[in-house]
């Protein structure tokens, strides 16, 4: 395994176990993290302290939450993984959506790196 995708896999778990201190690790501090639904940017983050609240925010709306690999392409600049996604919500969302819901989605995101450290996360579903 490439030191670039234990790194990831250490992002991955890390976020399976809802462990922020383990999700910006390997995060450089001028991270820029992106969310891409549907073909539209919904999120844009800039810094490891704003990818950090953000990340302590959004772990309040899941009672459970699983990101499954399914697989890995590394490319000269970059390493995109294919995700399946499964959460449990905690709480009612605005969207209709209720507490004890169940998401299932497939995704992907594609990881850049400087220095050894997460530069660029794109989540796109």
């Amino acid at each position: 395994m490439s030191r670039k995708e234990h790194i990831i896999r250490s992002y991955i778990n890390a976020y399976n176990q809802f462990d922020i201190p383990g999700m910006v690790a390997n995060l450089h501090d001028n991270i820029i993290f992106k969310n891409i639904q549907d073909g539209e940017t919904n999120l844009l983050l800039q810094g490891k302290k704003e990818f950090r609240r953000q990340a302590e925010l959004a772990k309040m709306y899941f009672t459970e939450r699983q990101q499954n690999i399914t697989s890995v392409k590394h490319s000269e600049d970059q390493t995109e993984i294919e995700i399946d996604y499964f959460a449990v919500l905690s709480a009612d969302m605005p969207n209709g959506l209720k507490k004890g819901n169940t998401l299932k989605l497939t995704g992907k995101s594609i990881f850049k790196f400087l220095d050894d450290r997460i530069i660029e996360l794109t989540d796109i579903s």
